[in-house]
């Protein structure tokens, strides 16, 4: 997709200049401007007497092709927009299966008395050792 958008853009671009430069060689009614300067009698010489009518028949096709691909392209970029935004990142939902009925199934449950056990119950409890003291400390001293 991406590469007939390319071409159509090229050839929207090669289609303006030469609309560009039709414009620009047409004499104007006064014989007078750019259409004399860029070889407005060559093209009298080249299609006779009647260049005018061809050079605005060249104009009026130009003219259409251009609002024609300009068109086209319009509609390509729409549609590659919206097939980008289709492509998001979360799912969508079908509206079908959101209203069908959810079926539910009985669980049977059996009660079961279970010993609740702690981390601190199943720890051996910490053994403290008292820093030893002296015997003298804990008997009466001796009569001297």
């Amino acid at each position: 997709m991406s590469i007939l958008i390319g071409l159509f853009t090229l050839a929207l671009v090669v289609v303006s200049i030469l609309l560009v430069l039709l414009v620009l060689a047409q004499k104007s009614k006064s014989d007078g401007g750019v259409g004399g300067a860029l070889g407005g009698g060559m093209t009298e010489a080249t299609f006779g007497a009647d260049s005018g009518n061809v050079l605005s028949r060249m104009t009026h096709y130009g003219a259409i092709a251009f609002f024609l691909i300009s068109f086209g392209l319009y509609l390509a970029q729409i549609n590659r927009h919206t097939a980008a935004r289709n492509q998001s990142s979360l799912p969508m939902l079908d509206k079908s299966a959101v209203a069908a009925p959810v079926a539910t199934v009985p669980v049977k449950t059996e009660s079961v008395a279970t010993p609740v056990t702690t981390a601190a119950s199943e720890a051996p409890a910490p053994s403290v050792k008292l820093p030893a003291t002296s015997s003298n400390a804990t008997q009466p001293a001796a009569n001297p």
